[in-house]
């Protein structure tokens, strides 16, 4: 028998350490390659460009096969990790491929097929969100086609309330597609059914994601609401009243918000005013309307920022708005897509933890940082050449934003409960809270592409407008107002917040900035606002 000596036991070590556990860092470069390749195809499949990087989507195929391959090789042979930031890396790179999992049909569900109690959850969801191709972008009204969000425009500025209601009622065909006649077996209700479990986590990661306990984002969101509900006026408005009750800045800005390219140009020149012109940003723009485009307004990465050769490669982006006949609200959801396009760009961290799903409500809440600047006169003075009243503008920015805190409970509550009558929950809460009168034999609920296609995703949206609220107002200490522009703005939020991605834990990162926990009370300050402003 021969005694090894010490430094071959040592090489043998090594290589039995590495037959075990594969490097993090090689785990990470497949899985860049991979992402690189996904976001490729999304947008070469979108219409919107025919190839990335000049390579045409055959190309980009054969790389999505074989970095898949090789990713899914890598992880099941459970890489060492050795810090919390490398297992938030691991499990970001598992989430990503179960997320990229095929759906176990040769073809995408259409939404004729919705009905069918024989699809699987993830078939069932990519039918419903088809519904909003396929429904919501070919709406008939007074005899001519409308989109979904046309539909909206009415809502807020058209002065007869019978024409709103007609209006409104030209969404039912949308609505009855996602949720038939609210039968127990409606594809919604199915949908909420197999979902709720991961309705669950979702809501609760979003939670923990801001260093929340569990069910303290409901007291949050009860709390907004009721705050909201303090400066109602008696007397119950119909849901197709609502957004008109709360649009006179939108109408009284009809003059110079003027048309899409209008949106367009005012974000373009507001970015460059916060140090972060959009055309240096390194984006593919899908900005307007389209045949094709997503029916969601989103930005996405087409290509991750990564290291490349000792250099940093800077990411590119794909932003996609449909911004209809343009106006306040148009720009301000511009805005918010622009917003994640600039946080994109400046981030410098491994390619998992650019964007892992627990830094969702963040990312949402940082992206309306801009968006909010929308609904000041500051804004509208300087970008449009006329502004709204400060209380008109405040009505605008918190209306919507309130619907979104209410299907943000709306889904926590049926996540608790997938048994309950979602027609029934929604009248509750919006009687209850905005004083929306009731008519539970209607799902106008089911307007938002989001509960479909992710359910559970509004909690984001809901608990994300706390985080705003608290990041505007400590922005607005570190470098002065910036709702008309500010050119330390891009390299206060870069350096403070973007540049990190996901690495830190959401609740570490806002701890960092803001010296201490977020907490609700800029958000609970402005509602209250909005009460001292009721009629």
């Amino acid at each position: 028998m021969v005694r090894a000596g010490p430094r071959l036991i040592a090489l043998i070590a090594l290589s039995l350490g590495a037959c075990a556990a594969p490097s993090l860092e090689r785990a990470e470069r497949h899985y860049a390659d991979f992402a690189d390749a996904a976001g490729a195809l999304d947008t070469i499949d979108s219409g919107v460009v025919q190839d990335v990087a000049s390579r045409d989507r055959a190309d980009w195929t054969r790389q999505y096969d074989a970095s898949r391959v090789a990713l899914e090789r890598v992880l099941a042979r459970n890489p060492a990790i050795s810090s919390p930031e490398d297992e938030r890396s691991l499990a970001a790179m598992r989430a990503y491929l179960d997320y990229r999992a095929p759906l176990t049909s040769a073809d995408t569900p259409t939404c004729s097929q919705a009905p069918r109690t024989n699809l699987t959850p993830s078939e069932l969801s990519a039918a419903l969100y088809e519904c909003f191709d396929s429904v919501a972008l070919g709406l008939s009204f007074e005899g001519e086609d409308y989109d979904r969000l046309s539909i909206f425009g009415i809502l807020e500025e058209e002065s007869s309330p019978e024409r709103r209601r007609a209006a409104f009622f030209a969404m039912s065909p949308l609505w009855r597609a996602l949720n038939g006649d609210n039968e127990p077996s409606s594809p919604y209700r199915r949908l909420i059914a197999a979902q709720a479990p991961d309705m669950r986590r979702a809501i609760a990661e979003s939670e923990r994601s801001l260093g929340l306990a569990e069910g303290e984002g409901e007291s949050w969101l009860i709390a907004a609401l009721e705050a909201w509900a303090q400066g109602n006026d008696s007397e119950l408005t119909a849901p197709w009243d609502f957004d008109f009750a709360h649009g006179a800045a939108a109408r009284g800005l009809n003059q110079c918000a003027g048309d899409a390219d209008s949106a367009r140009v005012a974000n373009a020149r507001f970015f460059a005013d916060l140090g972060a012109p959009i055309a240096s940003l390194n984006v593919i723009e899908d900005v307007g309307l389209r045949e094709g485009m997503s029916p969601v307004d989103f930005a996405d990465f087409v290509n991750v920022g990564r290291t490349e050769n000792g250099a940093w490669r800077p990411a590119l982006s794909r932003v996609s708005v449909l911004l209809g006949d343009g106006g306040l609200g148009a720009s301000a959801e511009l805005a918010h897509e622009y917003g994640h396009v600039a946080h994109m760009a400046a981030m410098r961290t491994r390619a998992p933890l650019l964007w892992p799903d627990d830094t969702t409500t963040l990312v949402e809440a940082i992206a309306d940082v801009t968006a909010w600047s929308i609904y000041t006169p500051a804004w509208q003075n300087k970008y449009l050449g006329c502004a709204a009243s400060e209380t008109d503008n405040l009505r605008a920015r918190l209306a919507p934003m309130m619907l979104d805190i209410a299907w943000g409970l709306f889904e926590l509550r049926l996540a608790r409960d997938p048994s309950q009558d979602p027609n029934a929950l929604w009248t509750q809460i919006t009687h209850d809270y905005l004083a929306i009168a009731p008519h539970p034999e209607l799902s106008w609920w089911a307007v938002r592409g989001q509960l479909v296609e992710s359910p559970g995703y509004m909690i984001n949206y809901a608990l994300g407008a706390f985080v705003t609220a608290d990041l505007r107002a400590t922005i607005e200490q570190h470098i002065g107002a910036f709702d008309a522009g500010n050119p330390r703005w891009y390299a206060e939020t870069s350096h403070g917040l973007f540049q990190y991605g996901g690495a830190p834990a959401p609740r570490d990162l806002l701890q960092s900035y803001l010296g201490r926990p977020v907490v609700p009370n800029a958000l609970l300050d402005d509602l209250r606002a909005r009460g001292n402003f009721a009629n």
